[in-house]
């Protein structure tokens, strides 16, 4: 993805990330999507030309999908996790939580994104009953392209979890892209 956000013919392929973004707002952005309540669901349904692709949760929303689908998260975790942004790509059946962190000096970030294994598996204990899969999915800004955050990201990726700089390609989330039309 070309500096800005805009591929070939100005096409949007991904979700630009900068300091203080509204994911939301990133979707709403991308010719073909729109955002909307999805009538006694859940968080908000992401729609791609009229057809709903995914969902959309953020904090408790989540867990009021969980009553959706009957699952009693206090029966499988001890504590409640509350993600930032939730997105359910429903043709892959695939929960990732995203996580944007954004630094520009040191601090308590460097700690937190060492706790994303433990998250991911008790995000996938709590959605293993629908048989959905799980990934965590940092975005990070260039500052963690640091040297001294080498270890942390391979730890990162060891663990089967995943961080991308500034961006979230669309594709590599299984969402579609709006085609040219010449």
């Amino acid at each position: 993805m070309k500096t800005g956000g805009v591929g070939g013919g100005s096409t949007l392929t991904g979700l630009h990330f900068e300091r203080k973004v509204d994911f939301h707002e990133l979707l709403k952005a991308i010719p073909g999507y729109e955002l909307k309540k999805v009538p006694h669901k859940a968080g908000l349904g992401v729609f791609f030309e009229n057809n709903l692709v995914a969902r959309c949760f953020r904090k408790n929303d989540f867990y009021k999908f969980l009553d959706e689908e009957r699952v009693d998260w206090e029966k499988i975790l001890s504590k409640k996790l509350l993600p930032d942004d939730a997105l359910l790509v429903i043709v892959r059946e695939t929960l990732f939580i995203i996580e944007v962190k954004y630094q520009q000096v040191e601090g308590s970030v460097d700690e937190k994104l060492q706790t994303c294994d433990f998250k991911r598996k008790q995000y996938l204990k709590l959605v293993s009953p629908l048989g959905i899969k799980v990934e965590y999915v940092y975005v990070l800004n260039d500052w963690f392209k640091n040297p001294k955050y080498k270890d942390v990201l391979d730890y990162i990726h060891s663990v089967n979890c995943h961080y991308k700089f500034n961006e979230l390609p669309l594709a590599w989330l299984g969402l579609p892209v709006k085609k040219n039309t010449f």
